[in-house]
């Protein structure tokens, strides 16, 4: 008897994994019989047949493994244990486990700059620490961010929609801040004080809230941690040094002046290191034999003297973890079943879109006009050394260039050059120095252009068909 089944009967989807196991193993050996149970059935109810069922394996094979890493490049996934800061990472988990589960009241700074980690440092230990069931089901959080939260009183209604207490507030009518934040905080409690929850206050650029009125906010929160109220933890987070110096003396006072300073003693080898691991799947991945042979050639990318060239040159701008990732992130974009590995050439590519000058971009899609007139300004700019200037200058200044090269350039009607400079203004290319006015003219409103000399130089080089007279314009206008 035939092994194989007629065309009118129907595969079963057990039938359907074995026939494609079979028929992998015959064909390609690409990944045996190390596929995965559940993206094989998957992948099979998506195929017309089982032998068209490879593509669809990879794609699923593929999707899996990029969603993953753009997770982990989106922030939407924290490592369990961010590497070079382990130390600090302790002192944190140690400070927040005494507040949630002892009621312990604390405060504390992050500080470092843009890119170090803080954040990422915070979400792992909060990863960790409600981990815990009793903290978990008993520990609050806020979090609060001085680019949002821009006065007290959106803080304090972002605290109260945070901790849901909206329907508790209702329609009360409180004499001060802290007789609100206080009922909030003694709306939480469950009885006594040893009962009371735990509430965990996150302040993202914290030095933001210090430039609110009296710095009300911060006083409050810091005084409660101070007292034996509600058990309260502040963690600040701030890229400013000099954070404490920006503080009143009674805030100053009431600041625990505990300090957790990130400032990324990180060498190029643990640079690579660190780009492999990123790129790498983990080893919980669906499929172990596709995990592997994608590991194996990260590890070979890394070594690749060309990557090292990039990476070498990413790592001397900045250390910023967005920075790689928005590199990585581009490369990884580049990977599809046909090109089902990260090459050399993808991570240059990515290297190359990182880097790109975006006003400089603009540049290469405007017209002659529009060209004509930025090489004015710039004229303009160096003649009067950065002072601003206004749209009748640069009509002059463009009138005289007319006049000495009437036979390459068209002379363009006043209504026409004005709006191209309103165009330009549409761009921010330049920027008006004053809020609009109905009592200036637009003609006369003053402006500053937003552009340096190799910006527009190098636009000038990559225009197509550039005529020869404002290429020669420019370079005299620029000395």
């Amino acid at each position: 008897m035939s092994k194989r089944k007629s065309k009118d009967t129907q595969w079963t989807a057990g039938e359907c994994v074995s026939q494609v196991r079979i028929y992998i193993n015959v064909k390609y050996c690409v990944f045996c019989t190390y596929l995965n149970p559940r993206i094989l059935i998957q992948s099979v109810k998506s195929a017309p047949c089982y032998r068209c069922a490879l593509p669809y394996i990879l794609l699923a094979l593929f999707g899996q493994a990029q969603k993953i890493l753009r997770e982990r490049y989106c922030y939407q996934r924290v490592p369990s244990s961010p590497v070079g800061i382990e130390s600090q990472r302790k002192n944190l988990l140690e400070l927040l486990r005494r507040t949630a589960i002892h009621g312990e009241s604390n405060s504390v700074l992050i500080v470092g700059p843009r890119g170090s980690g803080k954040t990422m440092l915070l979400k792992s230990v909060l990863k960790e620490l409600f981990e815990v069931r009793e903290v978990q089901s008993n520990v609050l959080l806020v979090h609060l961010n001085g680019l949002l939260q821009t006065d007290d009183k959106i803080a304090l209604k972002e605290i109260t929609r945070q901790l849901q207490l909206e329907n508790v507030v209702g329609d009360k009518v409180f004499g001060s801040f802290a007789e609100n934040l206080t009922f909030l905080l003694e709306a939480l409690k469950k009885g006594n004080r040893s009962s009371s929850r735990p509430v965990i206050f996150t302040l993202d650029e914290f030095d933001l809230f210090a430039h609110h009125k009296n710095q009300t906010l911060l006083y409050n929160l810091l005084d409660i941690s101070q007292s034996a109220q509600t058990p309260v933890a502040v963690v600040g987070l701030t890229c400013r040094l000099d954070v404490l110096e920006l503080l009143e003396k009674r805030v100053k006072s009431r600041f625990s002046h505990r300090q957790i300073h990130l400032l990324n003693p990180m060498d190029f080898h643990q640079y690579i290191e660190t780009t492999q691991e990123h790129l790498g799947l983990p080893q919980d991945f669906p499929d172990e034999r596709f995990a592997q042979e994608w590991n194996s050639s990260i590890k070979m990318l890394c070594e690749d003297r060309s990557v090292k060239d990039v990476l070498r040159k990413h790592f001397n701008t900045s250390k910023d973890f967005r920075s790689l990732h928005m590199l990585l992130l581009m490369a990884l974009s580049r990977v599809t079943p046909t090109n089902p590995t990260i090459k050399p050439g993808d991570i240059q590519e990515a290297s190359r879109l990182c880097s790109m000058d975006a006003k400089a971009n603009i540049l290469h899609g405007l017209s002659i006009l529009e060209l004509c007139l930025i090489i004015a300004m710039k004229h303009l700019s160096e003649l009067y050394d950065g002072e601003p200037f206004n749209f009748q200058m640069v009509h002059n200044e463009f009138k005289k260039f007319i006049q000495r090269k009437s036979h390459s350039i068209h002379n363009f009607e006043t209504p026409v050059v004005l709006k191209a400079f309103e165009h330009l203004q549409q761009l921010e290319l330049i920027n008006p120095m004053d809020g609009p006015s109905a009592k200036i003219q637009k003609e006369y409103q003053l402006v500053k252009l937003m552009l340096d000399h190799s910006q527009i130089m190098e636009a000038l080089q990559k225009y197509p068909q550039c005529p020869t007279d404002v290429k020669q314009w420019a370079t005299s206008a620029f000395g």
